[in-house]
């Protein structure tokens, strides 16, 4: 099958033709001999004539041997017979109508069928599978796995490893049809990829030539996420083709960050950092305040928690949150599931509202409630690698005191603030002070025992806030069955940052599955008001703000009228997006 690179509609990618099907035997051969290198090429044609005109030779010879003995016995046969009883001797197949009488003639046939069974059997077959099936085998992998891209291909991102953080990043990439490319060094890994419908190339990005062959002078962006000495290598070589790609790497410990910047990264993300951050700001432990999670230009994203205040047991307008504060709630997380604020919607103690507005309207919904669930005990944090100290230093920053358990001694840092032991061990969490810990950091590196301490926390603690670091996308619903209030992962942070770099700060994470992202108005919209839209209805997305890029008018009434040539400012959750998507732009 051959396979090329295309353009549709303004859009390059990867793409298969089913029509072009080699069909011909002659055309085969030909791919075979491109996709192989040309010594290797004219040495298996040269092993497969040479054991070819051996086996001729030798059949010749039995031929001529059989007409001798043949004559010696007195009987007479033909030089057609003589070659039919050569192949059906060679072959095995013993028909037995002509015969030899003496012992010198059956012991030539028990000689020339031996001989047949060595070569004709055993090394035909294996002589067949490696000079011929396998290099067209190889050759037809090597069609399925690309070596350049299209020269038509351009914008489009240059990744150069597979993990969870890329993979969720080609689903935003396909979702909103930005062309990519992942470059892997292995055919092998190459097929697999390409198989579930990865676009890849195979080169070897310590080469400068394989940029040439990815397009990377027509690129958007490379995205190295490997370790730091690749990644270092990648930015490296990169930089040294061009001074202005923008090239973003990831960066496991501190140290790496300068080098990488210093080989030519135009950003570098530090995600375990990063997520032990993202996790310590998702913490609402000290009091009933909104906490801001997200900005977007001058709009603000919070949560607030409900349990404690006058707000539980009410419905949303009942609270009169808006006429008092100005904030909008656009939308509810209920142990991590996000739902539309409905109107006759009753707040438990376990909601978590989600608000927008201005910073002035952030303040005045603090002013109204940060009098309600004050607390002063510490927050309990299980593990002390680089995301639970990273959370760590975040309380340390707003003033909030916290406890990190860990099984392992030369993590301990701070006695007053380390606790030694397992947190499976319910004596060492309580030393940690989980009996009134307002909320609980898991963020240990394995899924299987972020789940446990997960269940295990919250049948200790039925009140706590259970805040979980998600090493992969898949168990994000596990731990939120087990009891998680919040949940964060690797892949979700580092595919929403490299995707916001790459969109120009269009799109922002402010949760696990909720992004608000910009776009301009559909025309399919335009001169509609919010209301006759049911956008929300129709999508789960809300509209939080309207207007040009720098002058947003946020939280816009029902009425407002979407007009052409301004942008809206959405918010929903990954299937919502793609909903929005699918219905107003595709």
């Amino acid at each position: 099958m051959g396979f090329f690179f295309t353009a549709l509609e303004g859009e390059s990618q990867l793409c298969v033709d089913s029509r072009h099907v080699i069909k011909s035997l002659p055309a085969q051969i030909t791919t075979i001999t491109a996709a192989i290198r040309p010594g290797v090429s004219h040495r298996n044609i040269r092993y497969l004539g040479w054991f070819g005109l051996f086996i001729l030779v030798l059949i010749i010879l039995y031929t001529v041997a059989f007409h001798e003995i043949m004559r010696w016995e007195g009987q007479d046969h033909s030089w057609l017979s003589g070659l039919y009883w050569t192949l059906v001797t060679m072959s095995t197949l013993g028909f037995g109508d002509i015969t030899f009488t003496s012992d010198i003639g059956r012991l030539f046939s028990v000689v020339v069928l031996l001989s047949g069974m060595l070569l004709l059997l055993v090394l035909l077959p294996f002589t067949f599978i490696e000079f011929f099936y396998s290099p067209f085998v190889k050759s037809q992998q090597n069609a399925r796995a690309p070596r350049a891209v299209s020269a038509n291909l351009e914008g489009h991102v240059i990744l150069t490893n597979y993990d969870a953080v890329t993979a969720l990043l080609i689903r935003h990439l396909d979702k909103y049809h930005t062309p990519y490319v992942l470059v892997v060094k292995e055919v092998e890994q190459a097929l697999a990829l390409h198989d579930l419908g990865v676009n890849v190339v195979v080169a070897d990005l310590d080469d400068p030539a394989s940029f040439a062959r990815c397009g990377f002078d027509r690129a958007a962006m490379v995205a190295a996420t490997g370790n730091d000495f690749e990644n270092t290598s990648v930015a490296f070589t990169a930089r040294e083709i061009s001074k202005t790609a923008v090239i973003v790497t990831t960066a496991a410990i501190k140290d790496s960050v300068d080098v990488l910047l210093l080989a030519g990264s135009s950003h570098v993300m530090q995600l375990g950092e990063q997520l032990g951050s993202a996790l310590a700001r998702r913490t609402i432990a000290a009091d009933a305040q909104a906490h801001v999670i997200g900005s977007f230009d001058q709009l603000r994203i919070a949560e607030a928690i409900v349990a404690g205040t006058p707000m539980l047991g009410k419905t949303l307008p009942e609270t009169r949150l808006r006429e008092l504060a100005g904030v909008n709630v656009i939308g509810l997380w209920q142990r991590g599931v996000f739902r539309d604020p409905a109107p006759d919607l009753k707040l438990t103690a376990d909601t978590l509202l989600v608000l927008s507005g201005t910073e002035e309207q952030i303040e005045a919904y603090n002013a109204l409630f940060c009098i309600y669930h004050r607390t002063t005990a510490p927050c309990v944090i299980i593990g002390a690698g680089r995301v639970g100290r990273a959370a760590g230093a975040v309380f340390e920053q707003i003033e909030l005191d916290y406890r990190i358990i860990d099984k392992s001694a030369d993590r301990i840092r701070d006695p007053d603030k380390y606790v030694l032991g397992s947190a499976a061990d319910h004596a060492t969490l309580q030393r940690a002070g989980i009996d009134d810990a307002p909320a609980v950091l898991i963020t240990t590196r394995e899924d299987d025992v972020n789940i446990y301490l997960t269940i295990y926390c919250r049948k200790l603690r039925p009140d706590i806030q259970i805040v979980v670091r998600a090493n992969s996308e898949a168990n994000v619903g596990r731990l939120h069955s087990a009891g998680a209030d919040v949940v964060m992962s690797y892949a979700s942070m580092g595919s929403s940052i490299i995707f916001n770099l790459l969109r120009n700060q269009k799109t922002l994470l402010v949760a696990e599955g909720l992004n608000i992202f910009r776009m301009s108005t559909p025309p399919c919209l335009v001169g509609k008001s919010i209301r006759d839209t049911e956008i929300r209805a129709r999508t789960g997305c809300s509209i939080v703000a309207v207007g040009k890029e720098h002058d947003l008018r946020l939280n816009p009434e029902p009425s407002t009228i979407l007009r052409e040539n301004e942008e809206l400012l959405l918010i929903g959750t990954y299937a919502a997006e793609e909903k929005f998507l699918e219905l107003f732009v595709t």
